[in-house]
């Protein structure tokens, strides 16, 4: 190639360039089949925790006056006061939400993944995520994921936290939206959505960040040298930990954004109220202060003991069955290639 003068010599750079880039972007049939898998895997994750992400919730919200005080007992008192099916309460709104969340947050982090991989190639180096790098693109993947489907979020929590079918204010998806706009506002459905984005960038970046580096550290450590390798009870073991780690980082965050989502709310006084009528916030710092000053700072972490028994099951099994799915379709295997 040198023989040829500096103009050729860039010329067949180039001309050998073109292929590596053509090749490294997806076709809209692996978009798809990840967008499906990263929406089931959310659905089916969900599904299975369903009555301890409602105690959670339910403990978030209530107040000093302490009517859900563990698992065991809170599952129990669901169960006696509501019967069987209210432990599911929310749960359709919750996965109508996290169907295009779970797909569009797994989608992008592979994307950002790619385009951070790429770019340091283009740039003299191996390519390889480090942790930092998984951190941030996994932030990021939180954010528009989140950001993207909020206000079923804001929903799912209203619906979750009402009381028995008769007393019921809202009768489904559509009425509780409708209503929420009519008397509280457009505005009113992204009740909580900055300590939201501020919690999910701890949250679903470390989930991704923990897992991919422990499956790294794994396949090291054994002398692997594919994924393919890794056993389903390692990957579940992976997003365990994964899982744990970042919802223990953002949990006071997602105790305020629940507060904020059911602030001055009158469908909520039965578990948080003063002077009679449902506590109302003018804005995060308010309530994170008011929390505090109340209830004490243990109160940022009220439900987050069902909230483990409920974490590290959902990302585990999310994870988990991305990747399956990926694999029984014929997609590219791993998240940060």
């Amino acid at each position: 190639m040198a023989a040829n003068g500096n103009g050729n010599s860039n010329g067949g750079k180039e001309e050998g360039e073109e292929p590596a880039r053509a090749a490294r972007g997806l076709s809209w049939s692996s978009i798809a089949k990840s967008l499906l898998a990263g929406g089931v895997a959310g659905g089916v994750s969900r599904t299975a925790v369903a009555p301890l992400e409602r105690l959670k919730i339910l403990m978030q919200v209530q107040g000093k006056e302490r009517v859900y005080r563990g698992v065991i007992q809170g599952l129990l008192h669901m169960y006696r006061t509501e019967g069987l099916v209210s432990m599911f309460k929310g749960n359709w709104t919750n996965v109508v939400r996290i169907v295009p969340n779970s797909a569009v947050k797994f989608l992008t982090y592979e994307q950002l993944s790619r385009r951070i991989s790429h770019h340091l190639q283009d740039n003299g180096g191996d390519g390889q995520m480090t942790p930092l790098l998984r951190l941030a693109a996994g932030a990021g993947a939180g954010i528009v994921g989140m950001s993207a489907t909020y206000p079923l979020d804001m929903v799912r929590g209203r619906l979750t936290v009402q009381g028995e079918r008769k007393t019921s204010q809202y009768r489904g998806i559509w009425d509780c939206t409708r209503q929420i706009i009519k008397q509280e506002g457009v505005i009113a459905l992204w009740k909580g959505w900055l300590p939201s984005v501020i919690g999910v960038v701890p949250y679903v970046g470390l989930n991704f960040a923990v897992y991919e580096t422990l499956k790294d550290v794994v396949l090291k450590l054994y002398d692997l040298n594919d994924e393919r390798d890794l056993s389903v009870v390692t990957r579940l073991a992976c997003g365990a930990v994964a899982g744990t780690t970042g919802q223990t980082v953002a949990y006071p965050l997602d105790v305020v954004r629940r507060r904020m989502q059911m602030s001055g709310w009158a469908g909520a006084q039965s578990l948080h109220a003063e002077g009679g009528r449902a506590i109302a916030y003018t804005g995060m710092c308010d309530c994170f202060v008011r929390t505090v000053r109340d209830e004490g700072v243990k109160a940022l972490f009220k439900g987050l003991l069902p909230n483990y028994v409920k974490v590290v099951p959902s990302i585990a099994i999310a994870f988990v069955s991305y990747e399956k799915l990926k694999e029984m379709m014929g997609v590219e295997l791993r998240i940060s290639s």
